[in-house]
């Protein structure tokens, strides 16, 4: 199966993405999950060695430098196990012991990459790639699919440079899709498929997505008939939003908000963990 880039686009604006059982199966099924995970913006948890690191530069934290290896080095790491006789059904949990991405999906996704849409964010230790994840951009919805890590805090510290780039550049909604022990210490909230929906339905068609209500335990969503940002993939309409843009703004300390506490002179590594501590 082939995935088509524009079906893929529109399977994320109704909530809907895709897996394989396993690396050599040729077939994608589509999963939409009954509970899911998203990441307040505002409530990623920093522990102290991840503050610590980021300061002083441990890793040098780059977007959109090598989506090839990432997603190469997700397709060997990434598992998620689908319940003994429902392997396409909705009940996928986030345990597997094979990797759910096939060489169908790694093309596809390295079709939205070269299309905009897709992102990577990198992190390296003397030159050799040791972490890093990679999703899906509409609008102000950031879709993360795999992460990986080879050393300790490396997948951390890319999400930590993901949260702080989409806080900078105005993002609404980071979704997780499934919730895991690991996400949820840094502050992943799970909600019903309901109410992702709607949440999703305010971000993608131009509703005004409050602090509040971006968390898991607003209630107070409501749906518009709005038209969504974007519309397809090659040669159509680009994402609203630039990740590597603001990506780069906070890693550049260019753009910043001064005023605000930000020290546009420090280091990429100690403005990201200054970000994720800005709450105002």
């Amino acid at each position: 199966m082939v995935l088509d880039l524009d079906l893929l686009l529109k399977a994320y604006r109704i909530g809907v993405f895709p897996m394989s059982d396993s690396r050599d199966d040729p077939d994608v099924f589509w999963v939409e999950p009954q509970r899911r995970a998203i990441f307040p913006l505002d409530g990623f948890h920093m522990s102290r060695s991840l503050a610590k690191k980021l300061k002083q530069d441990r890793f040098h934290i780059t977007c959109n430098t090598a989506f090839d290896k990432v997603i190469a080095a997700c397709a060997q790491t990434a598992a998620r196990d689908l319940p003994p006789g429902a392997s396409r059904s909705a009940h996928v949990t986030p345990d597997r012991n094979e990797t759910w991405i096939n060489a169908n999906i790694e093309t596809a996704y390295t079709g939205l990459y070269e299309n905009g849409f897709a992102h990577s964010i990198e992190c390296w230790q003397d030159e050799a790639l040791v972490g890093g994840l990679y999703g899906v951009a509409i609008g102000r919805a950031f879709f993360g699919e795999s992460m990986f890590s080879h050393v300790p805090d490396a997948s951390k510290a890319a999400l930590a440079a993901l949260v702080a780039s989409m806080r900078h550049g105005g993002y609404a909604l980071l979704d997780c899709q499934f919730m895991t022990d690991h996400l949820a210490s840094m502050g992943a909230q799970e909600i019903s498929q309901k109410e992702y929906l709607q949440l999703l339905t305010q971000v993608l068609y131009g509703v005004d997505v409050t602090r509040d209500s971006r968390e898991a335990g607003g209630r107070s969503y409501s749906s518009s008939s709005a038209a969504a940002s974007g519309s397809g993939a090659a040669g159509v309409v680009a994402p609203v939003l630039s990740l590597p843009a603001a990506f780069g703004e906070l890693s550049d300390g260019m753009a910043l908000d001064e005023g605000a506490g930000f020290d546009t002179s420090s280091s990429p590594g100690k403005r990201i963990a200054q970000s994720l501590t800005h709450t105002s």
